[in-house]
């Protein structure tokens, strides 16, 4: 900070340039501030220095939000004259592009901007309709805004959760991107710099013993949010990370813990006291339905359904989106799963829309106690475990697809298996349940 630390008067002033992608907003050319500290009083500069670092601070600040606004204001124009060329029925096109288009369209275009009414709008019609608003520069800095952007009708159904989690790997794929590259317009950015990006994962995966999938998933976001952004705009931008995925890649699948294991050791009596009740009773439900974490967290009152001749859960997706359209079922109750929704009969008020933390809780506490027998054993295995038990004693695939919300490869017929029909397969695999949940 010192170079922007200087002498005058007797006091130490605060001098810096304004820089040059700002200049045309900020006039002053140089700007100067006294710290109002006095030489005498600080000869080294030490308090100064300080000083200068919160002048520096806001000045930058001031400076991005001068930037900020001419960004605003240069999407404001543009998505006007989107909006205004196609009032006359014509796409937007930029000018350079709509030249290269066959005269008749062009002539159209020219006659429609001067039959504008009234006289004073002819200006914005010429904009609009022969592509006189320029693409505001999109930065990597703000990619990924231009991305949620673009996507709000995809995700319009997920809850805050599901958005967390769609954002973040995308919001994390942008940042290390941005460790490897300067800040640049996309337009500017090349292959050589997503090659870099890849080399700089490969050395990551020598060095820290980093799973190969890991860094093919930052490029699968990074491609994706790109391809996205330059469909959306016209850029005619090349495909910078197409085809650089980093073969070797291995498909984890989790395990399934054995049903000896699951009674003798995770039903045990006692096995969960360390996890709080809502978290042990999750477990529970699980057992013998077949959940996902993320399903039996979100069970409500209405979809936990006890005063019923076969007394069931509701999976629904009630504020957020459901993995498959087949995730929708009914499932009976039955055995420890009964008596854990009984005894939380209007849900998991603690983890609603918090499957994730639920998950990390429960993996954390299971491995201390060492009921995760293997690396590849977490919470979900218990649904694995679920479907194996149907399997081990020839349970239909229309019904084992039915309980565990997939997909059956064959025509849909008829309403399919009653709550009374599934509950029998489910009493003929239900466990002992301990003395208490």
């Amino acid at each position: 900070m010192g170079e922007f630390l200087t002498k005058r008067d007797g006091f130490w002033h605060f001098v810096r340039r304004v820089p040059e992608n700002c200049a045309e907003l900020d006039r002053r050319g140089i700007v100067k501030q006294s710290t109002r500290i006095k030489v005498v009083d600080d000869p080294r500069g030490a308090r100064a220095r300080r000083e200068t670092d919160r002048i520096n601070g806001e000045l930058e600040a001031y400076w991005r939000g001068l930037l900020d606004g001419q960004s605003a204001e240069a999407q404001r124009r543009y998505d006007a004259a989107r909006r205004r060329a196609r009032s006359f029925g014509f796409d937007y096109a930029p000018a350079a592009d709509i030249a290269a288009r066959p005269a008749a369209e062009i002539v159209a275009r020219v006659e429609a901007a001067q039959a504008a009414a009234p006289r004073a709008d002819e200006e914005s019609a010429v904009t609009a309709l022969l592509g006189g608003e320029g693409l505001p520069e999109i930065k990597l800095t703000t990619l990924f805004d231009e991305f949620e952007k673009l996507q709000a009708a995809s995700i319009k159904d997920l809850s805050e959760d599901q958005r967390r989690k769609w954002r973040n790997p995308k919001k994390r794929a942008l940042a290390n991107l941005l460790s490897v590259v300067a800040d640049k317009s996309i337009t500017a950015l090349t292959r050589s710099d997503a090659l870099d990006f890849r080399a700089w994962w490969q050395d990551r995966i020598l060095a820290d013993d980093l799973d190969i999938g890991t860094a093919n998933k930052d490029i699968g976001h990074l491609n994706k949010m790109f391809r996205t952004i330059n469909t959306a705009h016209k850029l005619g931008l090349s495909p910078v990370f197409g085809e650089l995925r980093i073969e070797g890649e291995e498909s984890g699948s989790r395990l399934a813990f054995e049903p000896d294991f699951l009674q003798k050791r995770i039903l045990a009596v006692g096995a969960l006291d360390d996890l709080n009740d809502e978290a042990r009773r999750v477990i529970y439900l699980m057992v013998e339905t077949g959940l996902r974490p993320s399903e039996v967290v979100n069970l409500t009152e209405e979809t936990i359904v006890l005063d019923h001749d076969v007394p069931h859960i509701k999976a629904r997706p009630d504020g957020r989106r459901m993995k498959t359209a087949q995730s929708a079922r009914d499932i009976p109750l039955v055995g420890v799963s009964l008596l854990a929704a009984q005894a939380q009969p209007k849900g998991f008020p603690r983890y609603r829309d918090k499957g994730a933390t639920l998950s990390a809780t429960v993996n954390k506490t299971m491995r201390a106690a060492s009921l995760l027998p293997a690396d590849g054993h977490t919470l979900y295995s218990i649904r694995h475990t679920f479907e194996d038990r149907l399997t081990a004693i020839d349970a239909p695939d229309k019904m084992i697809a039915m309980l565990m919300g997939h997909k059956f490869q064959r025509p849909k017929y008829g309403a399919g298996p009653t709550l009374a029909h599934k509950r029998e397969w489910l009493q003929r695999i239900a466990l002992l349940p301990p003395s208490r949940v």
